[in-house]
């Protein structure tokens, strides 16, 4: 009986797949990269040692003014997967959990697996911290798996910690071990109190002795499991690097030459700046040899020598350039398998990185450089090698992959398709993009971009979901990227913007008013 059961369960599942190829609905690869800005040659970085994914680029339609909804983890990854902004899925930090907030929202790959298609992933997609112990159960065909519940090749050891290969770093971790001492936290403060707790690595290791091999791995394994069954299917395939540490096998630290790279040329706050707009750069300060942020000075650089910044920088990019060779791989499969041309790819980064402009680092701002975000579409029967310069965000990544995968777009993101811009890059589908980010516990900064502005409003208390306050409001910036491109001047009270501050003004008021 239960073979039977078993057997009449694979047929459905084939009879149901037939049906969902005849109807012509495309499978989706879904591409996260955790910190990921646009540092690649196909976004005109000609530093970038990153030919696969600028080979995707020529396959496709790049986005070249797309904006996160928050630019960190959590937040943004919540507004991707559901289409909706942060003050609709109240996640606004790294400890809320989306369901808790919004028990029946409906997720991006839940709306595919409820449609019919198997949805699988691995590594990182929703921040964990954000979603259930399984990763959002309703989202998953299958348990979603993390990186360091994935097995490695035969012969190769995997990294401690989910991270290091170092062996220095690898003999202080197995000594804390042996004294007892394992949980993550506790084995992290071990090496912290040493002065071990690295905010680099390159070690003479090859690509698959990391956790990003790993994830990648899995994911091929998927496809090819897919292309056996002949499901459709939803595949998210989340890589780590290069959120910190800036981690790397040697070789593609060898790709550059740290003498190379350059210090940004702008580290001061822009002259007219608003303190809700900055912060201490927290995140990598906590990793012994980083110095400890004192205050802002007029030249903010000064907290930070320029060797220790270009070794950092050195590191982002040795990172950038490894995973770009695993997702390389990840689409040689996908090739090599005959499923290309029935499969929607998808890649884009969680939000944009800080290296050293206006004095910063990380993420965690309003600034172009935390809030701007790789964004590639590649989908069988559209154009090719194009580039889209209207502004977009990652809300309408949702409704845009359900268009191009033809199945129905639910009724809840509040984003819109792009495709019109995949066949006509020089259209728009909207006039500005908007991100957000928390100033202190209760106050708010929303940033609205266009193509040539972005106005930023910081709010004492409150968010969109309450009425537009204009007492609220403590500070705003004016910023114009055609003649000032590293916001060095805000410009929200020159005279002669006072007419684009009215209409920026008008712009944040519809955010409330909607």
């Amino acid at each position: 009986m239960i073979r039977v059961l078993r057997f009449s369960t694979f047929a459905l599942g084939l009879v149901l797949a037939a049906c969902l190829q005849a109807e012509g609905r495309k499978n989706v690869l879904f591409i996260a990269v955790d910190d990921l800005k646009p540092s690649f040659g196909c976004y005109g970085d000609e530093r970038a040692i990153t030919p696969n994914i600028d080979a995707l680029a020529s396959q496709g339609t790049l986005f070249s003014r797309a904006y996160c909804q928050q630019a960190v983890c959590g937040p943004s990854r919540a507004s991707i997967m559901t289409g909706l902004r942060p003050d609709r899925t109240q996640v606004w930090d790294l400890k809320t959990r989306m369901r808790d907030r919004n028990p029946d929202v409906l997720t991006l790959p839940q709306h595919f697996r409820d449609l019919g298609y198997t949805t699988a992933g691995y590594g990182k997609i929703f921040d964990t911290r954000c979603v259930d112990k399984k990763l959002d159960e309703p989202s998953w065909s299958q348990p979603f798996k993390l990186g360091y519940q994935l097995p490695y090749p035969e012969g190769v050891e995997g990294p401690l910690m989910a991270a290091f290969q170092d062996p220095e770093t690898r003999r202080l971790i197995e000594e804390a071990n042996a004294k007892g001492v394992t949980a993550y936290g506790e084995v992290k403060e071990y090496l912290l109190e040493r002065e071990a707790w690295p905010v680099v690595e390159s070690a003479d290791v090859p690509d698959e002795a990391y956790v990003d091999s790993a994830i990648v791995e899995a994911g091929k394994r998927s496809l090819r499991a897919f292309k056996r069954t002949g499901e459709p299917f939803f595949l998210a395939v989340g890589l780590k690097k290069p959120h910190l540490p800036f981690i790397a096998p040697t070789k593609y630290w060898e790709m550059y030459d740290r003498e190379d790279f350059e210090i940004h040329p702008y580290q001061k706050r822009s002259q007219n700046g608003v303190k809700e707009a900055y912060h201490s750069s927290g995140e990598l300060t906590s990793y012994n040899g980083v110095p400890k942020f004192d205050s802002y000075s007029d030249d903010a650089s000064d907290w930070m020598p320029e060797e220790k910044q270009l070794e950092l920088i050195h590191g982002y990019y040795a990172c950038v350039s490894y995973i770009d060779a695993l997702i390389g791989g990840l689409l040689e499969e996908l090739d090599s398998l005959g499923l290309r041309e029935d499969t929607v790819i998808v890649l884009w980064g969680d939000h944009g990185w800080h290296l050293g402009d206006h004095g910063l680092w990380c993420k965690h701002s309003n600034f172009e450089q935390a809030t701007r975000v790789p964004l590639i579409f590649s989908a069988p029967g559209l154009p090719k090698g194009q580039v889209a310069g209207g502004p977009v965000e990652f809300v309408d990544v949702f409704p845009t992959l359900c268009d191009l995968a033809g199945v129905t777009i639910p009724a809840a993101p509040e984003g819109l398709s792009l495709v019109s811009m995949m066949e006509d890059p020089k259209g728009q589908v909207k006039d500005f993009a908007v991100s957000q980010w928390p100033n202190g516990k209760n106050g708010m900064g929303y940033a609205v971009r266009d193509e040539r502005y972005r106005y930023v409003e910081w709010f004492r208390a409150g968010n969109t979901n309450d009425r537009y306050n204009k007492k609220s409001v403590v500070s705003r910036e004016l910023y114009d990227y055609e003649k000032d491109p590293m916001e060095t001047v805000n410009v929200v009270d020159d005279p002669e913007y006072a007419a684009v501050v009215r209409q920026m003004k008008q712009r944040m008021r519809s955010l409330f008013a909607n």
